[in-house]
Order: structure tokens, then C-alpha cells, then sequence
């Protein structure tokens, strides 16, 4: 069984925490464990009711479904989120425009399932190495992938919160799925883009490789992001899938 630890902050400019999180390392209907980290967008309260209410429904709709297969599972459960926001925004004016970034993972067999729609992202932390899974739905990471801007410079770009695929964007929504074998897996973090834009791969790193407990790991994560300006709600989600998880604290 996997060990996990959450934690998610308002940040130092942001009047609401529209970040909103779930982890669960027991099973949970056909899954094993499931985690999910949602950043919200849109108006005043919407984007907060936008990340919850997906979550929410992600994990109603998985914990009241048995049988099929995982990737199948969370697939459906983004649609029905999707459809759903989207019906809140078109008969509630105050949600005209709302959405969320959705990140999730969970562990069939001996294999890491990821599904991933917006810029929230997932790291594999393995052997002191660092590596995103996830591909970012963003503008930047367009102009990056096109050889038109430096990644370097795509964490201070001007535009670089505006994201091309989102929970609620579109009437139908596409779902990036990534697999990864357990084998090749460490410690697995989840975060909102409050993370990320504040805390450089090679910081968050040397974060990861500094301590044995996740609840410090993600805290200080957190106080980083906010020592660096703490411009958003940062999210993080610590997931501990190595062996050692399962050994005594004398044994580590």
C-alpha cells in the first residue's frame, strides 16, 4: 500500500484557495488508492466551486462503479465532470466561464495509471532524479514544444497561465493518459501550478532528496512557494510507492 501525504495553501495574494485535492491510499470502488490534485478557474467563487465540485464527482462516480478498467474508469469519471460543470455554468451565471485543471493517479498492478487535463502536473521523484509525466495543456508549453521559447523563460512568460485544455472548457473533453511501471517509481508528486511557477524542477528536487518524511517534504515545498512570492493557491500531494514505505522507521 502506498503512503501519502497532502497539503494545499492559499498562497500570499490570492483571496480564496480555488486549489482542491483528494488522496486516498486505501481502495476506493474498482481502484486501489486514488489521488487527484483540480485548479480552478473563473470568477469570484467559481473557480473554487469548479475544482471541488470535480473532485467530488470524480470520486463519487469511482467509488459507485465496480468492473471495468481503470483507464476507462477515471476517462468516463472526467466526462461526466465536464458535462456537469458545464451545465452549472450554462444555468448559473455566476459559474459562466468556470473550469479546473484535473491531475490524478492511481496504481494498478505493477503500473502507475496518470490521467491528466490542464497544467496541474505529475513527478516521478526515482534514484535523485526528477521527471514530469504529465505534459502541460498550456500555451507555453505549445511555443515550447514548437521550438519558438525556451523552457527557461516559459516559467516567467507573460501568458504563461493560459492553458488550452481545461475541465468545463469544451463539450467534450480529451483526457492524457501516461503509464509508468511501479518499478521505476519513487516518491510521486502532484501539484497545482503554484508550485511550479514559484519553485524551479531542480529546487523541488533538492527538496525531495533532503528528507525521509513526507509531511516536511511537502510543507516545505509549500513554505518555498511562498518565500519566492507565493503568487497562487499552491497543492501537493506526496506519494511514497517504494518498498521502503513498507518497512519499520527503526529499518529506515
Amino acid at each position: 500500500m502506498p503512503q501519502s501525504f497532502s497539503i494545499t495553501d492559499i498562497g500570499l495574494r490570492r483571496e480564496m484557495n480555488q486549489d482542491y485535492i483528494f488522496a486516498s491510499d486505501l481502495p476506493l470502488g474498482n481502484l486501489s488508492c486514488l489521488y487527484l490534485v483540480a485548479d480552478g478557474m473563473g470568477g469570484h467563487r467559481a473557480g473554487d466551486y469548479a475544482s471541488k465540485y470535480t473532485v467530488e464527482t470524480v470520486v463519487d462516480h469511482v467509488a459507485g462503479t465496480e468492473g471495468e478498467d481503470p483507464e476507462e474508469l477515471l476517462g468516463e469519471a472526467y466526462r461526466i465532470a465536464n458535462t456537469q460543470i458545464r451545465l452549472k455554468a450554462a444555468r448559473h451565471r455566476e459559474f459562466y466561464g468556470m473550469g479546473t485543471t484535473l491531475v490524478s493517479c492511481t496504481i494498478c498492478g505493477d503500473m502507475l495509471l496518470v490521467a491528466n487535463v490542464g497544467d496541474s502536473r505529475l513527478y516521478n521523484f526515482h534514484r535523485g532524479e526528477l521527471t514530469q509525466v504529465t505534459v502541460d495543456h498550456s500555451l507555453v508549453e505549445e511555443m515550447v514544444r514548437a521550438g519558438t521559447l525556451d523552457r527557461k523563460l516559459a516559467r516567467i512568460h507573460p501568458e504563461r497561465n493560459v492553458i488550452t485544455r481545461a475541465i468545463g472548457a469544451e463539450d467534450q473533453v480529451r483526457v492524457d493518459f501516461f503509464r509508468v511501471p511501479l518499478s521505476e517509481c519513487g516518491i510521486i508528486l502532484m501539484c497545482s501550478d503554484g508550485l511550479t511557477t514559484m519553485v524551479e524542477d531542480e529546487e523541488i528536487c533538492e527538496i525531495l532528496r533532503s528528507s525521509r518524511d513526507l509531511e516536511e517534504k511537502a510543507a516545505v515545498l509549500v513554505a518555498r512557494a511562498n518565500n519566492e512570492g507565493g503568487s497562487d493557491n499552491i497543492s501537493v500531494i506526496l506519494i511514497d510507492t517504494s518498498p521502503a514505505v513498507h518497512r519499520s522507521d527503526t529499518e529506515l
